[in-house]
Formats: C-alpha cells, structure tokens, sequence
C-alpha cells in the first residue's frame, strides 16, 4: 500500500474505533485495522463488545426479564396477560437486530470521520511498520507515524472443559442458543456468569453456577455482594462456591461435569455448558518475529503512564493493557492516547472508574470498597440506606437492595459508592462525576434530588454518611 499514515490501530473494539475517531477529529490521516467475523463470516466493527458482548448479552437480558415480569409480576399491576409464550427465534432476530444497527452506526461513524477501514488482520512489523492481511489471504506494507493496539481479549478456554460450539460454549454462544436448554451449567460466577445464567434461568432452564472461589463476586464490596448471592438464590440460580471443575465430558446431546467442593466429589449433567471463567489478552500473532513489543507476565501489553509499548512509535490501550476489562474504560484510553498524540495532556482517573453488572437487580459501584479502605488503613464513615424508603422504587416494585456511601472521616472525600438495585447502572454515574471532583458526602447531601426519583436514595446515604437521613431512621448510637 503506497499511501502512508499518521496513525494506524489495530482492532476496531471500543478502545480501537474510538482512537482512530478521535486521532481523526485531531486532523490525523487514520485506517482502522479489524480481523472480527461473525458467524456468517461477514466482517462487523465493533468487537466483542457490540458483536457478542455487552450488546447483545443486554439485548437479552432485557428480552428475558420482559417475560419474566409479564409471567410473574404483571398480575399485581392488575395486567392480566393469560400465558405468556417466549418466541426465542424473534428475540434473537431482536438481538441481531440490535446488534447490526449499531456496528453499522461505526462503519458511519469511520466514514464521517474520514477513518479508513480495512477487514483483516494487522501485525506489528516494527515501529512505523504494519502488515496488513485481508481475509482473503493478501498482504500489504502499511507504512504510518504511530501505531495503536487495540486487540482486545478473548474468553479463557478451560483444557478440562474445551469448546465445541455446542454444548460446551464460550460467552458468545450463550448468546446463541435457539431454544431454551433444560438444564444449563456455568463455570465461573463473576458478572457474564451471572449475567448469561440469569437469562436463561428467567426464560425456564434449571441454571447453575460453579465458583472456584469460596466468596462470591470478591471485585464487589462485601455487602453488596451478599444481598446479590442471596436475591440470586431466591430468583432460582443455584450457585455453587467453592466448587472446583476437574472434568467435562460431552456425549452426544449433554455434558457430565465433575467437581470438588470441599472434601466431597460431585457431577452434574448438564444440556449445555457455558464456560465464563474470565478473558485474556488477544494477543496471537499480534507482532511479528523480532517486533520488540513486550509483554508482562499474564500476556498484557506493557505500557507506561502514556500508553507506549518498548517499541517506539507504538501504543496500546483497552483490554490487551490489563484489567479493568471494561468497554468504557477502554474508550476513555483511547481518547487519551489519540489526544496525546497531539500533543495534548489528557488524563485517565482510574480511581474513579464505574463498574455494573446488568441483573436484576443491577450492581453498579466506583471508587474503593469498604474493605480496600480499611485495608489503606483509612478512618471512614459509611452511610447505607435501602431502597425499601425510596417511593420510586416502591411504585417501580423493586424495592430491594441499597446505597452504600464510604466517606473518608477526617476530609469527608468520598472514596466509594456501593448499589444493588433498580436501574443502579444510571444511578452511579453521579457519583463518578462527583468522586471525579473530589466531592464531599457533604456536597451530595446538600445537592437538590427529584422527587420521587430513585436518585433520592443517593442523597438519603449521603446524609446518613453524618447520621442524618430524614426518610430513614437513623442508626442506633453505641452507649
């Protein structure tokens, strides 16, 4: 290829489309480089994010909760629906639906943008060098300034348990399944563990999950994450902790599973296995022979405080730098990245990133948990209020779970936000912009909130951060 770049990224996933956006915003001449194929072999932007991730898993989600209301809860909004029948081919037609509109809102985006898109793979030869290969097997020199990793991961595949597309699936194809399995198995009960299982359990299929580890969800504040176990149960998910997977054998229409939990040995057979037990780097033919891209010792990119690679010209940012593996935490080191580039000095805070897990009810937090914090050795103060004292929630009916406020208790900063609830994925964004300004308990308990709005419970915490929450009772003093 003759024509030379400013810069050149590689994989159009979160971090990568957003980079090449915004270096071409900055005036910078850009192509995109992405090797994703759906399962009709057609190239799609977007990674795995929008093609079998975040998007379509909440396209799902959203679908199955529908007919898990309408079956369960719709009667006491006095709705008689009689039966409710799911169509899972329409669902899925939904999904797809979902899904193509907005992988094609980027290859918009790229043309508005003037951004080059190349399908096909991209390996680093060396600094201001590319290969590109189309899925056709044709090799080009791509000659360019910069370069920007941005491979993204992959799911981790189990040696005990490998997949076969079938019956044994990685995360995207649980999101496939073209009928409802009576009996589904998960390894791995971290947020796609929950995520997919809650799914299929809401559509009738006998789900459970199996944990290696004895707590559940350790990246979730202690409390939050036992009112999450314990909905979970209620809601039908059996969860198993502590249940460590030594085998998978499939026949021809199941699969057997054998496992430890304590001193006891245990199997399960299952009509099919879904194995989310986390990501890795996608890493694989990234960079050439003699390319001296290191990596760290998990298979990361290793990168400095500005995102460069040890080989000069080259960045890297999104999955393949390390945890955490969030689509928006990516998208924001992309910016930063395509802004320093020119020569601007963009910043990440990555103490004040927000995590969600999309049940229901929903997980959302940022900042530290209360155990991070006293481990730090910092004096605190907690304010925790549930949303049983919220009127928008007891309207919504969904008045389980809380807020949780950690506030440092010598400068009143607050240093984490905790929730398990309604619609806690939007809820926590307020908090992200306060904890990004330094806020007070202080300043949120004196911001005005809507009433009734869920929001309000935000407010309560803060105020019960001083021990003066007004819709709340206050707790009881230690004599």
């Amino acid at each position: 290829m003759s024509k030379e770049y400013d810069v050149v990224v590689i994989g159009a996933g979160p971090a990568g489309y957003v980079a090449a956006i915004r270096a071409a915003q900055l005036g910078m001449n850009v192509v995109c480089i992405d090797k994703w194929l759906n399962l009709d072999d057609k190239p799609s932007l977007g990674g795995t994010c929008l093609n079998a991730g975040c998007i379509p898993s909440k396209a799902l989600l959203e679908s199955s909760e529908l007919y898990h209301r309408a079956n369960h809860e719709f009667a006491t909004h006095g709705l008689k629906v009689g039966d409710v029948e799911m169509d899972i081919a329409q669902m899925q037609k939904r999904k797809a639906g979902v899904v193509k509109e907005l992988t094609g809102g980027i290859a918009s985006l790229f043309k508005a943008n003037g951004v080059e898109s190349l399908a096909g793979s991209g390996q680093v030869v060396d600094s201001g060098e590319v290969k590109y290969t189309s899925h056709d097997g044709d090799e080009q020199t791509i000659k360019t300034e910069n370069i920007i990793i941005a491979s993204g991961s992959i799911p981790v595949e189990l040696d005990i348990a490998p997949f076969d597309g079938e019956l044994i699936v990685d995360s995207w194809g649980a999101l496939e399944f073209d009928e409802v399995p009576k009996k589904v198995g998960v390894i791995g009960a971290g947020y796609i563990g929950v995520e997919l299982g809650s799914v299929w359990s809401r559509l009738g299929a006998e789900v459970t999950l199996l944990e290696a580890v004895e707590d559940f969800m350790p990246i979730a504040d202690r409390d939050v994450a036992k009112e999450a176990l314990k909905t979970f149960k209620k809601q039908g998910l059996d969860i198993q902790l502590g249940a460590r997977v030594t085998s998978a054998k499939t026949n021809k229409k199941s699969v057997r599973v054998e496992y430890t939990q304590g001193d006891e040995n245990k199997s399960e057979t299952f009509d099919r296995l879904i194995v989310a037990v986390g990501r890795r780097p996608n890493t694989a033919n990234l960079c050439a022979k003699g390319a001296q891209v290191e990596l760290d010792d998990k298979g990361f990119v290793d990168t400095d405080d500005f995102y460069r690679t040890s080989l000069p010209g080259v960045y890297a940012v999104g999955d393949v730098v390390g945890n955490p593996m969030l689509a928006h935490k990516g998208m924001e080191e992309g910016v930063t990245v395509a802004e320093i580039l020119a020569g601007q000095k963009p910043h990440v805070n990555y103490d004040a990133i927000p995590s969600v897990v999309y049940t229901t009810p929903e997980l959302a937090w940022v900042g530290k948990s209360e155990a991070q914090v006293k481990a730090a050795g910092i004096d605190y103060r907690v304010g925790q209020i549930p949303f049983a004292a919220n009127g928008r929630a007891k309207a919504l009916g969904q008045q389980g779970g809380f807020v949780k406020m950690i506030a440092d208790a010598q400068t009143d900063e607050i240093l984490g936000v905790h929730m398990i609830g309604p619609y806690v994925s939007e809820l926590v964004q307020e908090m992200v912009v306060a904890m990004e300004y330094k806020a007070s308990s202080e300043d949120i308990a004196r911001i005005m909130h809507g009433h009734p709005t869920l929001s309000e419970t935000v407010h309560e915490a803060a105020l019960a951060v001083d021990g003066r929450p007004i819709h709340f009772p206050p707790p009881r003093k230690k004599k």
